[in-house]
């Protein structure tokens, strides 16, 4: 048994899933904007930045057990630290089960604790955080506390469950894993349309969360625990788990640096912008930065569904093949931001006030430029995911202090010069241009080059 192949069906599944999953804001912003008063709607931005936040807590572990999962069903059978174990390209391909079960077993154990120490910091540090923000809010407060008891019991949740994800992914299971995601956000979509419809604010968003959530895991487990794997696991102890912790955690935490720092890097704007910048013009950002973040995770796709088959090139030095990937979804993310770019631009206020939306878009020229700024952002992760894949990570050095940058000119451009969403836009840009946005890119073609 070897790592599922990847094709075409793959792809369009993935497509699909990523724009629900990502854009259910979206297609929820007809009935958001129009039953929604705009206060409302800056604080439901808050919230999807919180969302995002929590899933720092996971600290690169997920990419890294994914990673992992690919090398142990490509037939590698033991996991380093660095670098990784070469393998002969073989179409037999034996797996380590007791490998497979130490690694399951490392991912509840992690889990499980990272989920308790998250609804911790959210109950109290981010309850703090909501109740500063609602005192001059004039809509109903308890609707807000309310949704916000059941976004951070949601959170924790997704978050002690996040390692199914990672072993539908590294074992290729991308078709599968996809359509369970399709249908998640379907019924997310659906139910908070119908909750909406129904008058319950706030509390129709997150509680439609909830059952998106609830339904993707229930599958997610069905899907990976085929009665092959539930027969080759459990013929195996799985008493090494902290040993694959071992091997996972110092790659793994590099990237919950990484992350920490590109969360900062494009999110912090949200949260020092709030304390300066009216909630109307937060609702304006908010808006703008979900329809760009949707063409961002559209973009990187063709990367996501093939990253299984680059970790088993990488094992098996087929570097020929990950040369031409990495060409192959540089030019598809640049397409798709330049087509993508030009309908947000022309169309997107048009579109909105069809709707009726109580909430505009950002002016043409603050939209240009986070368009830019996010495009040369989604090019060099592109890139970085490619450095990846050979078991290091050169670049969490550098997020971090990008993040430091990005902090300082938020405050001078934000709360100092008071150049609004303007310097909220500016400072990630600035930062990001003079090293990382070019850097990754030209680290990987010197890589792959010649091979």
């Amino acid at each position: 048994m070897a790592i599922a192949d990847i094709g075409r069906k793959d792809l369009v599944w993935t497509f699909a899933a990523t724009f629900f999953k990502i854009g259910a804001g979206v297609l929820l912003f007809p009935f958001i904007l129009r039953m929604l008063p705009s206060e409302t709607v800056g604080i439901w931005t808050i919230f999807t930045t919180i969302t995002l936040l929590s899933s720092l807590f996971d600290f690169g572990f997920n990419d890294s057990f994914a990673r992992n999962v690919a090398y142990v069903f490509s037939g590698v059978k033991e996991l380093k630290k660095q670098g990784f174990e070469s393998v002969e390209e073989s179409d037999d391909i034996n797996v380590d089960y007791g490998l497979l079960k130490s690694t399951i077993r490392s991912m509840r154990f992690f889990y499980s604790r990272v989920s308790l120490a998250l609804f911790f910091v959210l109950i109290t540090v981010g309850t703090w955080y909501i109740h500063t923000l609602v005192q001059d809010y004039s809509g109903n407060r308890w609707d807000v506390y309310i949704s916000w008891i059941i976004l951070c019991s949601i959170n924790c949740y997704n978050l002690y469950t996040l390692y199914y994800e990672g072993l539908l992914t590294g074992r290729g299971f991308v078709k599968r894993h996809n359509q369970i995601l399709l249908l998640g956000n379907v019924l997310y979509l659906g139910f908070a349309v119908l909750l909406l419809s129904c008058g319950l604010g706030l509390v129709a968003v997150v509680s439609s969360q909830a059952v998106s959530v609830l339904v993707i895991r229930v599958l997610s487990h069905r899907a990976f625990y085929t009665k092959e794997v539930k027969e080759g696991l459990g013929l195996c102890a799985g008493d090494n788990y902290r040993k694959v912790l071992e091997a996972v955690a110092p790659n793994a935490v590099k990237l919950g640096l990484t992350g920490l720092g590109g969360f900062i890097i494009n999110r912090a704007g949200t949260f020092i912008g709030s304390l300066y910048v009216s909630l109307d013009d937060m609702a304006s950002y908010g808006i703008s930065l979900q329809l760009i973040v949707v063409v961002s995770r559209m973009a990187n796709v063709l990367t996501k569904v093939y990253l299984p088959k680059v970790y088993q090139w990488r094992v098996q030095n087929r570097v020929s093949d990950i040369r031409r990937m990495f060409h192959i979804t540089s030019g598809f993310i640049l397409l798709m931001f330049i087509s993508s770019g030009v309908v947000i631009v022309c169309c997107g206020n048009w579109a909105l006030s069809l709707m009726q939306s109580n909430t505009p878009l950002l002016p043409a020229g603050l939209i240009s430029l986070m368009i830019v700024q996010t495009y040369l952002e989604t090019n060099h992760v592109n890139a970085a995911e490619f450095l990846l894949s050979s078991n290091e990570v050169p670049f969490f050095r550098a997020s971090l202090i990008s993040a430091a940058g990005v902090l300082l000119f938020l405050f001078v451009f934000v709360a100092w010069l008071d150049m609004g969403v303007l310097g909220m836009i500016l400072a990630p840009t600035l930062v990001q241009l003079s090293y990382q946005n070019w850097k990754w890119p030209m680290m990987v073609s010197k890589q792959l080059k010649g091979a």
